[in-house]
Order: structure tokens, then sequence, then C-alpha cells
């Protein structure tokens, strides 16, 4: 699927998605230059894999520190390493830098754990990239609870502690 047609979606099933379009964003100071609205959560998004080829997308709040060790401890994944341009494209369809929960879109094996920062679900709006890093397209927390539904899954909650990494 491709941003278009994601936005397609998201309409069909009555998910409210207004989209603006901006520079190229590959990091949160790169996003924090360009967004035209502060409220709401901002999130990064990492897409990981273990030794044995499990995969998992990482969604939290833009502020938190990322030790993918402790990460790695917390979900019980051996160690983690970030996944490759190629493992990307075949399961998520986007390219380095589009990396969101949006993608999970194109997961259609299901082979992609989900896992969030529990601190995003607190937000009433969600910006997220449509599958494409030259976009934001905004969520409320229920529409984006209802994509995910559509999709068959579950927010899995990502244990973070208040310091920003997890079990701190």
């Amino acid at each position: 699927m491709r941003p278009a047609e994601l936005i397609a979606f998201l309409a069909e099933h009555g998910i409210d998605c207004p989209t603006v379009s901006h520079p190229p964003l590959m990091t949160v100071a790169d996003s924090r230059r360009h967004r035209e609205v502060h409220d709401g959560a901002y999130t990064k998004n990492l897409f990981v894999r273990n030794k044995r080829g499990r995969m998992w997308l990482l969604t939290l709040l833009e502020d938190r520190e990322i030790v993918l060790k402790e990460i790695a401890r917390a979900i019980g994944a051996g160690n983690l390493s970030f996944a490759s341009r190629e493992r990307l494209w075949r399961h998520l369809g986007i390219e380095p830098g589009a990396v969101s929960p949006l993608a999970l879109v194109n997961d259609r094996e299901r082979e992609v754990e989900f896992l969030i920062d529990p601190g995003i679900l607190v937000h009433g709006t969600i910006h997220l990239h449509p599958l494409d890093n030259t976009m934001t397209t905004t969520l409320t927390r229920e529409g984006f609870l209802k994509f995910l539904a559509t999709l068959g899954r579950e927010p899995k909650p990502l244990p973070v502690g208040d310091g920003g990494a997890p079990g701190s």
C-alpha cells in the first residue's frame, strides 16, 4: 500500500486523517524544525530484529531515551539490532525515515510485533508518517486505535519507565 492508498483506507474506515506535506524528516530534530502543530504525541519509531529473525516495530514518545539492550531485556528478545533496509521494505513496504505504526497495514503476514510506549496513548492526538517521511498524518487516539483494530492488532505496551528507558 502506498500513502494515497493508506489515506483512502483510513477514510473508508471513518478515520479522520488530516495530512500535511513537508521536507523529508529523518530525525526527531528534523521533525521539530518543520512542525506546525505542537500538541499531541510525536513519536520515534524503530524497526528492529533479533538474531533469530523475529521483528518488532517499537513506537515511543520522541523524547524517550532508547537503550536497545534494555529494550531487548524488557521484551525477552536477546540482542536487538536495526533491521536492514531490505527487510524494512519486504515487511512494512517503506523506506528508512518513514517508519511508523501506519506501516503495519503492509504487514499482511503479521510477522512484525508492534509495541507502543503507553505514554503515547495518553495524548488525544498522535502524529505519524503515512508511509512517507515527506508527510505527517494526525490521528485522534480513538482513530489510531480503530486503525489498529481494523488490522486485527492490539497495542502491546512497551515497558518503559519514567526516565524514558525501559525499566528506569
